[in-house]
This record gives C-alpha cells, structure tokens and sequence, in this order.
C-alpha cells in the first residue's frame, strides 16, 4: 500500500515541506517512490521511519547527527555498534535535558503554589 504526502504529513504530524526537506537532505532511508504521475508513494516502513526520524528531532538532535546516523544504518549490520554508540550518547543528551525540565516545571509549580495562596486569600 502507498500514501500520499499529504496523507502522511496528516499521519505524521509534519508539513509536505518538511517531508520533501528530509527527502532532499538525504534522511530517508530509501528514496520514496515515485507514481506513475511523479507523485511520491511513501510506504507503510517510510512512515515509520519519518516517525522515527521526527523522535529524533524532537529531542534535539541536529541535522547532522541525525544523517550520520541515517549512513550508518544504511551501511548495513556491521554499523550496529556505531549506531549503539551514537544512540547511547544522544541518550545521555535527553536525560539531562530532561532533568533541567524537570527542575523548571518544579519551579513552576512552586510559583503557582503560591499565587494560589495568594488568590485564595
């Protein structure tokens, strides 16, 4: 089965611009296919992939990395420690971004603790 770009910036949640962007900057793993029209054919282990690759940008992880990451995967079986490597170190990244996440909405709460206190007054 193929969809559509549209049906998958629906699915996915990114614009057609964004799609075609990872197209021309060589983030999918495969070229998308083409129709018979020259309308691209995306397929169920594309999307997939998009999903992956839009995870990845939203903790962060720069163009670059990311397309490394992409080479390698497409390098086959024998980049699997690489690709554990580079993971493991974006892995790193994320906690730590999540904890200074943690500590600002702590810190949120704790003014809107007190602005409750304040209006209940």
């Amino acid at each position: 089965m193929s969809y559509s770009i549209s049906a998958v910036a629906e699915a996915t949640g990114l614009s057609t611009h964004t799609l075609r962007y990872y197209e021309r900057a060589g983030l999918m793993l495969t070229p998308v296919e083409r129709g018979s029209s020259t309308h691209r054919e995306y397929s169920e282990a594309d999307i997939a992939w998009v999903i992956f690759l839009t995870r990845l940008r939203s903790t962060s992880m720069p163009i670059a990395r990311v397309r490394e990451y992409v080479e390698l995967v497409r390098a086959g079986a024998a980049t699997t420690p690489d690709r554990l490597e580079l993971l493991a170190r974006h892995r790193i990244t994320v906690q730590a971004q999540l904890e200074e996440m943690t500590q600002a909405l702590e810190a949120i709460d704790y003014k809107i603790a007190l602005y409750q206190k304040e209006v209940a007054k």
